[in-house]
């Protein structure tokens, strides 16, 4: 159909898709309720809240990431069903659009949202000019994203916005000035920190930050640091039960960004998360860089065209980066700094494709004085993440199983069924998998929050913008200083002991 300014839509209507004039229907049904999100830890002071923003209207700009659909997979409670999207007609919308027509159409706790799809080369100006809701969900290419923040934010309206916000030093300015606008206009600017919601990782900053188990941290030395964290992901994957072709500026590091500015977000996000829990931190007096590497994830054309859905040779734009007939993607960043005086390492890395039984890595380790505390994801662990806390002294080792023990009971008011057993030297607390909700369920937990705060306004705590600045920080600062060095052929990462 045609809106009354003569931009060419689409309407989702509860039971039928209608597309312009003369095109074809198909069926759309149901409804769902989103599932409670986990209670999680957040006593922190909090201003006093203001009205609600009323009934919240998702605008979803530019999607060309499957995380965009993700924040609707669930039906959201007081969230119009009825979303605009506004993009440029292509790729990127018409997956996007395939993602939400499934989760109406699943036969289990099946959506119903309405898109009213605005698909126009002018969509950001369209968008400017109508803002037809108060929410603006962003998740697309990277390089321009901030651009998209801050026409949302101008335009007045609060974003949910996926990771990263920025991926090169030089837009760290315009980032410090879009959190000022929001701040100065009372809108809620949140970042999608999926990783958060793991129950490893929420379990894992509880135990850091007890001093009878953990004692307190050790401040290591860049070759041996007082954490080490890093993650792996895969270029081909499965979303939402099909496999998730991506588009092919994906493989453009110019657009998506290397390995430490993309997901490399999530583990700077975690270690400020749980080493100065409800903290605000200043990225110039809390934050030093040491050193950074980069290598290359190689892409033979085969997998390129099966991971893209194209055929014939490697496009135009991404031709400086094939050598010897296989694409170097410089999606590997490994980096060192000190954090308010401890050594933190870590590395964000993409590989082609999981091994069986397998799936995205993490893996993560903060020395205490008493104990580390450790996620592993390993072949014992069946690639699941599960949690460690194994004593520094084995002649300590009964005062900290019994600390962890009380700590265990307490936390399993927040974590119903965890429990703790020894093994080997270790202790490993056990998560039942009820806690288990997955990655793709904690893009409606975060979302849950987001609308949380829009409810009770003023609620978000002021650390989180500070606290966004001194991660993408470092991201940025650590992609600069790695391109300053040669790049290797790719290193074996050893976690410090």
């Amino acid at each position: 159909m045609r809106s009354p300014l003569g931009v060419s839509s689409i309407l989702f209507v509860p039971l039928f898709v209608t597309l312009a004039a003369g095109a074809e229907t198909s069926p759309l049904l149901g409804s769902a309720r989103m599932a409670n999100a986990r209670e999680q830890n957040k006593e922190s002071v909090r201003p006093p809240a203001r009205p609600s923003v009323g009934p919240v209207r998702f605008i979803t700009l530019a999607p060309g990431h499957f995380h965009a659909a993700l924040v609707q997979k669930q039906a959201l409670q007081n969230v119009d069903p009825v979303v605009h999207v506004y993009a440029p007609l292509g790729f990127d919308l018409t997956e996007h659009l395939k993602r939400i027509v499934g989760f109406n159409a699943r036969a289990e706790a099946p959506t119903n949202w309405q898109l009213e799809v605005h698909a126009t080369g002018d969509f950001l100006e369209r968008f400017q000019k109508e803002k037809p809701g108060n929410v603006v969900v962003i998740s697309g290419r990277n390089a321009a994203k901030i651009d998209l923040i801050e026409a949302a934010i101008d335009a007045g309206l609060h974003v949910l916005v996926d990771k990263p916000w920025i991926i090169e030093a030089g837009a760290f300015g315009q980032l410090q000035r879009v959190l000022g606008k929001a701040q100065a206009k009372g809108l809620v600017a949140y970042d999608i920190m999926t990783e958060r919601f793991e129950p490893t990782n929420a379990l894992q900053r509880a135990l850091v930050n007890d001093e009878s188990v953990f004692g307190r941290i050790d401040p290591g030395t860049a070759e041996d640091p007082g954490v080490y964290i890093e993650n792996v992901h895969h270029f081909m994957k499965v979303v939402a039960g099909r496999p998730n072709i991506r588009p092919t500026w994906f493989f453009d590091s110019r657009e998506q960004g290397e390995g430490m500015a993309d997901t490399g977000t999530h583990l700077v996000d975690l270690v400020q998360w749980t080493l100065a829990p409800e903290q605000a931190l200043d990225h110039e007096r809390d934050v030093e860089m040491v050193s950074a590497v980069r290598w290359p994830t190689q892409i033979s054309l085969r997998d390129f065209q099966a991971v893209t859905g194209t055929d014939g040779p490697f496009p135009g734009s991404l031709n400086g980066s094939v050598r010897d007939g296989k694409l170097e993607v410089y999606a590997n960043t490994q980096a060192t700094y000190r954090l308010r005086g401890t050594h933190v390492k870590m590395a964000s890395m993409w590989n082609w494709k999981a091994r069986p039984g397998a799936g995205d890595w993490h893996y993560a380790v903060y020395r205490g004085t008493r104990a580390s505390v450790e996620v592993r994801q390993g072949i014992h662990q069946k690639f699941l993440p599960e949690l460690y806390v194994v004593p520094r002294k084995a002649a300590e080792r009964g005062a900290v199983g019994e600390a962890l023990a009380v700590l265990v009971t307490k936390l399993a008011n927040s974590f119903p069924g965890i429990t703790m057993k020894p093994e080997g030297p270790a202790f490993r607390v056990l998560i039942p998998a009820a806690l288990r909700t997955g990655h793709e369920a904690h893009f409606s937990e975060v979302t849950a929050d987001f609308l949380g705060f829009l409810a009770n306004r003023g609620t978000m705590p002021p650390w989180e913008t500070s606290n966004m600045l001194a991660k993408y920080w470092v991201t940025t600062r650590a992609t600069d200083l790695s391109r300053n060095v040669p790049a290797v052929g790719g290193i074996r990462l050893k976690a410090p002991r």
